[in-house]
This record gives structure tokens, C-alpha cells and sequence, in this order.
């Protein structure tokens, strides 16, 4: 008497179970694999964003950025497309928008859009290493991650019209002795070998897997925390140019010629004095290249090629001893949603009286694409007149600041930086900051030598790297759209393949 309710109870879980497994089916595709609860969710959506901050804003625990690599391949783990698009936006946001707050200032209410551009592109990755998962295996995925990140970091940091390269992991060690990004990693490799080895522990047993990251760990806290060695090595063979640059923002060129003569007296054996973008609206004054004339002085100041109606390139001008423009350099990249003027039609190298100098304007220096023209084609050093306007604000300047150790790295050779607002910065051909002037630092002046190496600069390896990323990532991501329509358009069809993923 007392089995028929047990066994009418017994029959009204099975088919309770039943339904919760019908409606699980009709939300998400069998993927092989538990999806993580919403707690761990926010517990790995915690660790990306949080080891992003500690990262960028401890230079001793840049070290740390591989939290933000592994808490991303970990949110891969979801029921459903959707539910990975949005748990990988929103830890993109929580860790990108305080860095990228100073976009309020330039563009109001389009900064919102461009934070969500931002994070578009890390909620694709998590929807895409979800989908091989799903289609191919853990294995699988593990192998595919390093080449799906590396594609849409370098596509949208460096391909499309939207492009902002300055929130890259390898950003975070621009103030390391020792730069994993140096020479042949580059700042991609630098991604595709962490992540590749974050998502590749993460197939071996739990053992292995943590003494694996706990090694890793280890190498990038040694890199990032390795002494500088500020001191400069001469090669055997090597030309050196004395220079100093004027900190000027939007000033008259009387003021200009005043600021000069000013650093002139603190530094009277500079040969090559340097100013920031845009220091003149139109080409350099002819009292200025009168002064260049007296002084016997090489001159590189910002400047605009007006062309009339069509607008105006924004320009880099070299003046010789003799006040006579020499050379010219259009800036490659103007800033989006900006009045910056049209962007170069070619790129060359200044082949000045010490050795061939590469000339990048201000954003050019962000864009690999921009300064691997230039190296190469021969240039043994940079020099970058930058326009930061100082109500950008600090944290805006600083972020701006990492990117010349790390192409100093990456390349091997010096760049000399010159900012309107600061920070501007002498970087020798291992990374290291030896001289800078500060933000915002009106009129202040930074003198330098700046040493060109006879020694061939060359451009890292991940350069090579980039473009099959590109198209398996792209490959991938179009698998899955196809997938999705066929789905949509045949619901008879099975939504998912089973593995075994253990």
C-alpha cells in the first residue's frame, strides 16, 4: 500500500527532471561540457577585470595580466552564444572603461559607443573559443584560443576604421627591466604565447596545471620586477645626435621662439631641437627658421600643409642650419571624430646628417603597421611629435606613455618623444625610460643623446603571426554564423556535437 505513492512520486520527479532537460535544449545547444554557474561567472568576471587594474596600475604585478587572459578563456564555459557574447562584453567593460574614462572628455555621449566597440570584440572571442568548444572539443579549443585572440586583438587594434591598440596585455610591462614584448615576441606574440599557455594547462591534471601556471607566473613576475639597467651600451659602431625637446601647446610662434631661445641657453650644444605636433597652424614661421639659420641648429616641429578646401595634412617638418624645410612627414594615422587633418599618402625615413631617422606623428606610434614601414626601411631611431592636449587629463597622458617603451623593445632601436602636455620621454632600444618631462610642464624642456645604432633594426616575429590569426579567427567566426543560420532555417537539424571533453 505504501509503494504506489512512492513510485507516483518517483514518476513526478522523472518528469519534472525531464521537462528542466526540454527547456535546457530549447535555450542551449549540448555542448559537452557543464555550463559554469552565474556565481562563477562573476567570480571569473572578477579575476579578468581585477587582474587588468592591479596590472596596469602596479608596475611590479604586471605579472598579474595573465589572470585577465585565463578569466576570459574560463567564461567560454557558458550554455549559450548569447550568454557568452554578454558575460565577455561585460568583463571587458568593467576592466577596459575606468582606463578609457578620459574618452568622456573628447567625445561626451559617443564615448558610451566606443566603450561598447571596445568591448564588442572580447565578447566575440568568448563566443567563438565557446563554439569550438562546442564543435571540436576542449582539445581543440585550447589549441585554437592563442590564434582567435591574437586575430581579433590585431584586427581591432590595428585593421579597422575604429582601431585603439593601448589596452593590449603587453601594455601592462612598458615599465619592466626586463619586457617579455622585447625582440622576437612583440607585444601579439606576447598574447598568443600567454594565452596559449594559460588554455593549454588547462588540459593537463589539476596537479600539473597549477605547478605549469605557478611557473609561468614566476617567469613574467621575474620579467616584470628585473632591475633596469639604465646605462648605455655602445655598439662598436654607432652615431649620436644631441637633442632636446620644448613641452608647447597651442602657442603664437613669437611664444615659440621665445621657448626656444630659452632651451637654447639651458642646453647651447643641442644639434637637433624637436617640438610637439601641430606647434604651428600652418608651416614652420619663417622667424623660426630664421633662428634655426643663426643658431646652426637642425629643427623637427608640427605643423599643417593647408590644401585649401580639402582640408590640410598634419606634418612633421624638418628644418636644416640653413632654415630651409628639408624634409616632410604627413602623419599616416589621424585620430577618429577629430579634426586631424588626412592621412599620408606615403612614408619615408629622414636621412639626416647622423643616420636614418623614422618620424611618426603623436597616434602613429601606436599602430605596428605604421612604425614596421619604417624600420624597415632603415631607421636606426624614432622621433615622435605628439600633440596630448593637457585637459585630456593625467591618466590619459600616462596611458599614452606606455606606448613608446614597448616599440623601443620591440624593435631595438631609441625613440625620442616629445608631448605638448608631457609626458615626454627618452627611450633607449631596451625599453627603459632614462629621461622624460613631465605633465603638464608648460615650457619644460628634455635633452637627451640620442644614439643610432649601425646594427640593423628589425621588426618582431609576430608580425608574421598576426595574419594567420586573422584568418582563423575569421574562419572560425564565420563557421559559427553559418552554423547559427543553418539552425535557424532547419530546426530539425541537431544543434550541437556531443564530446567528450574530459
Amino acid at each position: 500500500m505504501d509503494s504506489a505513492p512512492a513510485s507516483t512520486g518517483q514518476t513526478e520527479r522523472v518528469a519534472r527532471v525531464a521537462m528542466m532537460q526540454h527547456l535546457w535544449a530549447d535555450r542551449a545547444p549540448t555542448t559537452g561540457f557543464a555550463p559554469l554557474s552565474w556565481k562563477t561567472r562573476l567570480l571569473f568576471v572578477a579575476l579578468a577585470a581585477g587582474s587588468f587594474h592591479i596590472a596596469y596600475a602596479f608596475p611590479p604585478l604586471a605579472f598579474v595580466i595573465v589572470g585577465w587572459l585565463y578569466g576570459l578563456f574560463r567564461l567560454s564555459e557558458v550554455g549559450t552564444a548569447r550568454q557568452a557574447f554578454w558575460i565577455g562584453a561585460v568583463a571587458a567593460l568593467a576592466a577596459f572603461v575606468p582606463h578609457v574614462a578620459w574618452f568622456w572628455t573628447l567625445f561626451k555621449f559617443g564615448a558610451i559607443a566606443l566603450w561598447m566597440v571596445l568591448a564588442f570584440w572580447i565578447g566575440l572571442f568568448v563566443v567563438v573559443v565557446r563554439f569550438v568548444r562546442e564543435q571540436l572539443g576542449f582539445k581543440a579549443a585550447c589549441l585554437l584560443a592563442p590564434f582567435v585572440w591574437t586575430g581579433f586583438e590585431f584586427f581591432r587594434s590595428e585593421l579597422y576604421p575604429l582601431r585603439f591598440s593601448w589596452l593590449i596585455p603587453g601594455y601592462a610591462f612598458s615599465e619592466s627591466g626586463a619586457n617579455p614584448v622585447h625582440w622576437p615576441l612583440g607585444m601579439y606574440g606576447f598574447g598568443f604565447v600567454t594565452i596559449g599557455l594559460v588554455a593549454w594547462f588547462s588540459t593537463q591534471a589539476r596537479t600539473v596545471a597549477l605547478v605549469a601556471n605557478g611557473l609561468l607566473i614566476t617567469l613574467l613576475a621575474f620579467l616584470a620586477n628585473h632591475p633596469q639597467d639604465t646605462s648605455v651600451r655602445h655598439p662598436v659602431k654607432l652615431r649620436s645626435v644631441s637633442v632636446a625637446g620644448v613641452q608647447l601647446e597651442m602657442k603664437h610662434d613669437l611664444e615659440v621662439l621665445e621657448a626656444l631661445k630659452l632651451a637654447r641657453e639651458k642646453h647651447p650644444t643641442i644639434e637637433l631641437f624637436v617640438l610637439s605636433e601641430l606647434s604651428f597652424d600652418g608651416p614652420v614661421s619663417a622667424r623660426v627658421r630664421d633662428w634655426c639659420r643663426r643658431e646652426r641648429v637642425h629643427l623637427i616641429a608640427g605643423g599643417k600643409e593647408l590644401l585649401g578646401d580639402r582640408g590640410f595634412f598634419n606634418t612633421a617638418y624638418v628644418i636644416n642650419p640653413d632654415g630651409e624645410v628639408v624634409f616632410k612627414q604627413v602623419k599616416s594615422r589621424p585620430v577618429q571624430f577629430m579634426d586631424d587633418g588626412l592621412p599620408a599618402t606615403e612614408q619615408r625615413v629622414w636621412d639626416s646628417p647622423w643616420g636614418k631617422i623614422g618620424i611618426c606623428i603623436c597616434y602613429d606610434l601606436s599602430f605596428t603597421r605604421v612604425t614596421d614601414g619604417l624600420i624597415r626601411q632603415g631607421a636606426k631611431a624614432l622621433i615622435v611629435p605628439t600633440m596630448d592636449a593637457e585637459h585630456w587629463g593625467a591618466y590619459q597622458h600616462r596611458l599614452h606613455a606606455r606606448v613608446a617603451p614597448v616599440r623601443a623593445a620591440e624593435y631595438g632601436v631609441p625613440i625620442f618623444r616629445v608631448a605638448s602636455s608631457g609626458i615626454s620621454q627618452m627611450v633607449e632600444p631596451e625599453g627603459h625610460v632614462t629621461a622624460t618631462a613631465p605633465f603638464p610642464g608648460q615650457h619644460e624642456s628634455l635633452a637627451a643623446t640620442l644614439n643610432l645604432r649601425w646594427s640593423p633594426a628589425r621588426t618582431p616575429l609576430d608580425r608574421y603571426l598576426v595574419w594567420p590569426c586573422v584568418a582563423v579567427a575569421f574562419g572560425l567566426l564565420g563557421w559559427h554564423v553559418v552554423e547559427g543560420l543553418r539552425s535557424r532555417f532547419n530546426p530539425s537539424r541537431s544543434r550541437g556535437t556531443i564530446h567528450n571533453l574530459q
